[in-house]
């Protein structure tokens, strides 16, 4: 076997999806699989262990895909993260290290640095595994983007992958996606599309069974199968296009009001609380939203003093400390906790324009903002139970004597700021957490539990539903020979 690229007619189109439900699939057939993508822009990620012994960071989907696969994540499967952290420039992390900036006015040079990097581990992870499943990135069809893309068809060319398009009928207008995404390609690129998946169909199939027909008939092209809606398909989310509340389904469920600022990262953190039934997550972006919570949560970022200004501008600073003044329990995460503190100083500018502004005065701490970035998987304990995070920032805070510890940051009454990511995904800690400061007690759920069902899911899902036999004969045989050209505007 060599592998196969997963790609999508749009963006959040279900390619994480599908790429995630083969890796298990393969797995449970005894196939020695790996998870890929060349570049993610997310700022949602994760920390895993590099072959030196120090923290790595790589895209989220691709530490679970790696799950699902069974396997170890490492940088590999995810060689080139970007975190924007404007709307014109993003970070890069490189081989999970950071690497530096890459604007838009130098996108398709800035792509053509990394392709090299991005493709070189492609071909590590070819030679160690049995069958690389990739994931592409948007649409292969960003025409605008061609000459620089190394991680659709790019890749694809690189590897000789064949590639199957994911398109979400959920939408609507997939047929019309799945011809215009193949038909916009040049020959090259099509002699490489093999057929296509449809994600998240509701109804009956035997009243789609004539459209996919036409298509594989116009096409040329075969469909692979069918991929119905599930309640229960959540993954870890990737980007802000899947950040959701959890709502619970009980009308006296306490409400957990999560700040949505523009910059958010890693707000993977709350999925685990909106694992509780008496719990009713919510993303706030208003003061009202904020004024009945039961507890007030401020995630991540990427831009740590901008997503405070913003705060500012809305009321939302207003809105939050009245809620810590009235006794209710508030949270902050990373860089919302950093804005709980009394001062913010950046002095070389990681984030932006060097800057020091002040916190919201909550906590007795100060963060000052370093090139180098922290990243690390913490242990320890809080109220007698064991605890687990992992890190990445480049703020370093300094605790004042008016605040005790808690998970690598600070507690004062009913307000704490952690600098931990993923320490709700603890079991016995959100208990101990919950119990305290609202008095609720879990309900026995297990967050780890919780997400192997979601793989064991999809590994279902995708054996039941897609032509998974067809699928391996690709990756072992490459694209069918004599695949029609369709040009544009075809038929």
């Amino acid at each position: 076997m060599a592998g196969l690229l997963v790609a999508g007619t749009t963006s959040d189109a279900g390619k994480s999806a599908v790429t995630t439900g083969l890796c298990r699939a393969l797995a449970r057939r005894g196939v020695n699989v790996a998870p890929f993508k060349a570049q993610n822009m997310s700022n949602n990620s994760m920390v895993c262990t590099g072959p030196d012994g120090a923290g790595v960071e790589i895209g989220r989907a691709q530490w679970v895909q790696a799950l699902a696969a069974q396997t170890r994540p490492e940088a590999a499967m995810n060689p080139v993260l970007l975190k924007p952290g404007s709307d014109q420039r993003s970070h890069v992390v490189l081989m999970g290290r950071p690497w530096g900036e890459v604007a838009s006015s130098d996108w398709l040079e800035g792509r053509r640095a990394l392709a090299a990097a991005a493709h070189a581990a492609f071909d590590d992870l070819a030679a160690r595994y049995d069958v690389v499943i990739a994931e592409g990135a948007g649409s292969p069809t960003e025409i605008n983007l061609r000459a620089g893309d190394y991680v659709n068809m790019g890749l694809a060319r690189h590897a000789g992958l064949p590639t199957v398009v994911v398109g979400d009928i959920d939408r609507g207008g997939v047929f019309a996606a799945f011809l215009g995404t193949v038909a916009l390609l040049c020959p090259q690129d099509q002699e490489l599309i093999a057929g296509f998946v449809v994600n998240k169909f509701r109804g009956d199939l035997a009243l789609l069974a004539p459209g996919l027909r036409d298509l594989e008939r116009v096409t040329g092209r075969r469909v692979y199968g069918t991929l119905p809606w599930h309640p229960d398909v959540w993954l870890d989310s990737e980007d802000a296009l899947d950040l959701q509340g959890r709502r619970a389904a009980q009308s006296a469920a306490r409400r957990v009001a999560v700040v949505r600022l523009p910059r958010i990262s890693n707000f993977t953190d709350v999925d685990a609380l909106g694992l509780e039934p008496d719990l009713d997550v919510v993303f706030a972006s208003h003061p009202a939203a904020v004024a009945d919570a039961d507890l007030v949560v401020l995630p991540g970022t990427r831009a740590t003093i901008a997503d405070l200004a913003w705060l500012r501008s809305r009321g939302l600073d207003r809105a939050v400390t009245e809620h810590a003044a009235a006794g209710k329990p508030l949270l902050g995460i990373c860089g919302g906790f950093q804005m709980l503190g009394r001062v913010i100083r950046d002095p070389e500018g990681v984030e932006g324009a060097p800057a020091e502004v002040d916190g919201l005065g909550l906590l007795d701490v100060e963060t000052n903002f370093v090139a180098e970035k922290a990243l690390r998987l913490p242990t320890g304990q809080w109220s007698g139970v064991p605890a687990a995070g992992y890190e990445i920032h480049h703020g370093r805070i300094t605790r004042g004597p008016d605040a005790d510890e808690f998970l690598g940051g600070a507690r004062t009454g009913r307000v704490f700021g952690t600098m931990w990511h993923g320490a709700f995904e603890g079991d016995a800690l959100r208990g101990a957490f919950l119990r305290e400061t609202l008095g609720v007690q879990i309900s026995g759920a297990s967050f780890p539990r919780a997400r192997e069902h979601r793989l064991e899911l999809l590994g279902d899902l995708v054996e039941t539903h897609l032509d998974v036999d067809a699928l391996v004969g690709l990756m072992e045989h490459g694209a069918p020979a004599g695949l029609p050209f369709l040009p544009p505007g075809a038929p």
